[in-house]
């Protein structure tokens, strides 16, 4: 097998060897479901930085160790008798089937409104029947997972209100409540006792606003956030090479100056 081609089989082999009680290696036996959960998300988020950066070359390798967390978790499932690989292809293989029936069903879908609201309805039946098992009382915001960037999870918490009619009918009614909450947080730091809980709350209302807006205008609001860290990333790289190139300590620097700076950083490519 060591020297059989690369294919998921041989994947699924080597993760056996390496959580071998005998002969595996000590770091991959210590793991648990719980604690390869920050190595699932880092690899996620390498991932996305590949494809942000157009490095090709690294996706491929970034995708391979995002695809390893996949059978790590499967192999984990073996050993607990819960699950295994087959098992989470064959989740997949059905869920996609099942909710795309204008692929693969007799289905007339023909607008992507109209396939959005299914895909959304489907979603919708799943979270009925995981209720229905548990004997529980479903809400549309059940199965959004806690652990979702902030941005993420507020955009995704939007569309599922939107999905049943809870939302701004156009992008202006949305620009408007930016503008309130934008001064509601004014009137916060303004006050004349400032109190930093209230403060904190207007300006999560913001951000909530702002990630709104975002979505109305089919924007993600996690990648526009990501690219302008690296916009202004970059544009400070460019103020801090030039005091390294001139010898002079940034500190000492007039705030006039670096905002000169942080102009001529704007009009580079």
């Amino acid at each position: 097998m060591l020297k059989s081609p690369g294919s998921i089989e041989k994947l699924i082999w080597i993760m056996a060897q390496l959580r071998d009680p005998v002969k595996g290696c000590p770091w991959d036996l210590k793991q648990s479901f719980q604690s390869i959960v920050p190595y699932t998300l880092e690899e996620a988020f390498e991932v996305a930085e590949a494809i942000e950066n157009h490095d090709f070359d690294e996706l491929e390798k970034e995708l391979g160790d995002l695809l390893f967390q996949v059978v790590f978790y499967a192999q984990l499932g073996v050993e607990e008798q819960k699950f295994n690989f087959s098992d989470v292809v064959n989740a997949i293989c059905e869920k996609l089937i099942r909710r795309h029936p204008h692929v693969f069903a007799h289905s007339t879908l023909l607008s992507e409104q109209e396939i959005k609201a299914n895909w959304e309805n489907e979603k919708a039946k799943e979270r009925a029947q995981k209720a229905h098992l548990k004997d529980d009382q479903i809400s549309i915001l059940d199965d959004i997972p806690k652990a979702l960037p902030a941005l993420s999870q507020a955009a995704k918490i939007q569309k599922r209100c939107s999905h049943v009619g809870f939302d701004w009918d156009n992008i202006e009614d949305v620009l408007a409540k930016v503008k309130e909450e934008v001064l509601e947080v004014e009137d916060e730091l303004l006050a004349a006792h400032v109190n930093d809980d209230l403060v904190a709350e207007e300006i999560g209302d913001l951000l909530f606003a702002v990630v709104n807006l975002a979505r109305h205008a089919k924007q993600d609001p996690e990648q526009l956030l990501r690219q302008a860290s690296r916009k202004f990333t970059k544009r400070f790289n460019f103020i801090e090479q030039y005091h390294f190139d001139n010898n002079l300590d940034i500190k000492q620097s007039t705030l006039m100056q670096l905002e000169d700076l942080w102009l001529q950083a704007k009009t580079r490519k």
